[in-house]
């Protein structure tokens, strides 16, 4: 196996990175990554990939002991294979047993010396109890205190979860993408198009790849009869949502006949459909359906995120195809206030439209 690392900070980044390809496929469970280290070399890799499926630290034995020749096909740790070695893993590990074993059982089993974990498990059941398992078997662990950027990173994988683990409910982020003059749609309701192409490929890509569930509102499959399925890496775990009072929607919408294996599920209200997503185990929601779902969501206090896209374009009264579009050219904040100012050109002599 590739030596890549040869830093804690390193070992643990690449745990970091290796729990990102788990991000959107792992509910009710956090996406998690570990690596496994003796002498100074990566031996062993793995990460949560589904919920049933092996945590990260089981699938990193697993992938060491492979790279040791030890165990054969059955996989068996042998106790005493991975002697001396330190495991890194971006999540404290859990030690009580649910859908799988412990973990802490799995890393006692297999010989491994010592644990390195970024952050603490949220979830009461197992919130600083590794240790103490672990030391009944013999074997160290300790929180990692190295570089703070990568206990951000790892903190943030496991944000979505550490609200769902400890409220019953899924983390919420409304995505609006709204002109210069405050609109996100023009006098004939079209929203189309308001964002720039860069922007809809992050939303249809990078955001709607990490989340467990999308919500938009009626109106928003009646008028642009999205698919909301993400444009990046296929994730067939991906939960459609459409909020309709009326239940009233076109059979052949595409959330309904696109022959998609991505379940689609119609509530009649906004706070129902979290409350029962929190319930089928999801971690995440990401709404894009306009103003008056995003509201309903605020006054009932379920927003965790604001992703606000402001396009340089001035709309008023016009269509979008014949709104105004200008050029941001400065942005300035503020430490007290927590403002930002954002200013945006709409003259040729200052963007140079009329060249």
């Amino acid at each position: 196996m590739k030596v890549a690392a040869k830093t804690d900070a390193e070992f643990m980044a690449r745990a970091v990175a290796l729990a990102r390809r788990g991000v959107g496929h792992t509910r009710p469970n956090p996406p998690v990554g570990a690596v496994i280290v003796r002498d100074g070399e990566i031996i062993g890799e793995g990460w949560h990939k589904k919920a049933g499926g092996d945590h990260a630290e089981v699938a990193a034995i697993k992938g060491a002991m492979k790279f040791l020749s030890v165990g054969g096909k059955s996989g068996v740790p042998d106790k005493g294979a991975l002697k001396g070695a330190t495991i890194y893993v971006t999540l404290e590990p859990c030690s009580k047993a649910g859908r799988v074993g412990a973990c802490t059982d799995a890393i006692a089993a297999s010989g491994i010396s010592k644990v390195v974990y970024a952050i603490p498990d949220p979830n009461p059941d197992n919130c600083g109890k590794a240790k103490r398992a672990l030391a009944r078997a013999g074997v160290q662990c300790e929180r990692f205190k190295g570089d703070k950027g990568v206990v951000a990173e790892a903190d943030e994988l496991i944000c979505h979860f550490r609200k769902h683990v400890l409220t019953g409910l899924p983390y919420v982020i409304v995505k609006i993408a709204m002109s210069v003059d405050g609109r996100i749609c023009d006098n004939w309701g079209d929203a189309k198009w308001i964002s720039s192409k860069s922007s809809r490929e992050l939303t249809g890509g990078d955001l709607r790849g990490k989340v467990d569930a999308i919500m938009v509102g009626a109106e928003t499959i009646r008028r642009d009869n999205p698919s909301l399925l993400s444009k990046g890496r296929p994730n067939p775990d991906l939960v459609r949502v459409v909020v309709s009072k009326s239940g009233r929607l076109p059979k052949a919408a595409r959330v309904f006949s696109d022959g998609a294996p991505n379940r689609t599920i119609v509530f009649d209200d906004a706070r129902k459909a979290i409350e029962e997503l929190g319930r089928r185990g999801a971690l995440s929601v990401l709404c894009e359906g306009g103003l008056k779902l995003a509201r309903s969501l605020a006054d009932a206090g379920l927003v965790d995120q604001w992703v606000n896209v402001f396009a340089p374009i001035l709309i008023g009264s016009r269509p979008i195809a014949k709104a105004v579009r200008g050029k941001f050219n400065e942005e300035r904040s503020f430490a007290n206030g927590g403002d930002r100012f954002l200013t945006a050109d709409f003259g040729a002599w200052a963007t140079g439209f009329g060249d």
